[in-house]
């Protein structure tokens, strides 16, 4: 993708994934990377940290579409990263997971609109595919909501792409950090489940898929990276042998809307997919409420063993995720 000239804007831009994009972007010739986000101690943080002429920083909520007019004026490119990601606390507070996953992210298309964006990559979880908890339903809902603005828009209006992925490393919503204190604090390392399966990905893999979307993204297409796993277990013990230390582990069961493994492209969404190597891609369903083809004209035959789950993909055995974490930068938890 061609940066020369463009202004590039990155919603909960100072995260983990934002400040990784952000690092990637600087590698080019961007005009400008704007930094949106509610938490003026951490802009201050980045912005003193990167002390570049580059970047640019808006504070505003997602939730207040007033607040994002003049973050997304002139703006080439938007990067939709700002959720509530933390499943534990939109169980407890779902509406607030609606008002910032669901219509927070509405608002940015719409501001999109408004300032002639070109083109808005939106970020998804595995979380939403076959969801059972209230941060999973959000972002569904908010993929959905995407998928009915881009029918909307068609060829009038900013190309609108979504990429789903699941746990990344070292981000905010990484269990990694916990262990980390915990092992280096000599205290019980608290295990939901050691046989519970999760999907793995580097920042950096994280930031490919985003910036693919960007190059390659049709009206309503989807991104989805083929990622490996590995089990909670072998989390722990990886870690315990890079920190050196070798602490006892207490099993504490899931928590609120935890499953036991994750899914990234379901059986129903398998069925649509371009299969592209490193990538799947689904692309929009364009048919409409024409309730004659609606219902007399359907899709492929599903074939309902076929989703990709982290448990059905190849799971990293400790060795594997050794390699992976020693290319993590977590300092800021050592």
């Amino acid at each position: 993708m061609e940066f020369a000239g463009k202004i590039v804007l990155i919603t909960g831009g100072t995260g983990s994934f934002g400040r990784a994009l952000t690092n990637r972007l600087l590698q080019t010739d961007v005009k400008e990377i704007r930094i949106l986000s509610r938490d003026e101690k951490r802009q201050d943080d980045m912005r003193k940290e990167y002390h570049n002429p580059i970047l640019k920083f808006y504070l505003g909520d997602v939730r207040d579409p007033a607040s994002l007019k003049s973050a997304f004026k002139g703006v080439d490119y938007v990067f939709h990263a700002a959720a509530l990601k933390q499943v534990p606390s939109c169980e407890f507070f779902p509406l607030e997971a609606i008002k910032t996953n669901i219509l927070g992210s509405n608002n940015v298309i719409d501001a999109s609109i408004d300032a002639k964006v070109r083109r808005v990559v939106f970020l998804s979880t595995d979380k939403a595919a076959y969801p059972i908890n209230a941060m999973g339903m959000s972002k569904a809902l908010m993929e959905k909501t995407v998928l009915s603005r881009a029918r909307e828009l068609r060829d009038d209006g900013p190309i609108l792409c979504l990429t789903r992925f699941g746990n990344v490393l070292g981000s905010r919503g990484s269990v990694i950090p916990l262990f980390i204190k915990q092992i280096k604090e000599h205290k019980e390392v608290t295990i939901t489940d050691p046989e519970m399966t999760r999907f793995i990905m580097s920042l950096d893999d994280a930031v490919t898929l985003v910036l693919h979307a960007l190059e390659r993204g049709g009206q309503g297409d989807f991104f989805i990276r083929k990622s490996n796993a590995t089990k909670i277990g072998t989390i722990v013990e990886a870690l315990q042998e890079l920190l050196q230390q070798k602490t006892i582990t207490k099993i504490i069961g899931p928590r609120h809307g935890e499953k036991q493994f994750e899914t990234l492209v379901t059986s129903e969404e398998i069925v649509h997919s371009v299969d592209l190597g490193t990538f799947f891609k689904i692309v929009l369903d364009e048919r409409d409420l024409n309730y004659d083809i609606f219902f007399n004209t359907g899709n492929k035959r599903l074939l309902l063993d076929t989703a990709f789950t982290s448990n059905n993909t190849k799971l990293l055995n400790k060795d594997e995720l050794i390699e992976l974490l020693k290319k993590e930068d977590f300092s800021t938890y050592l």
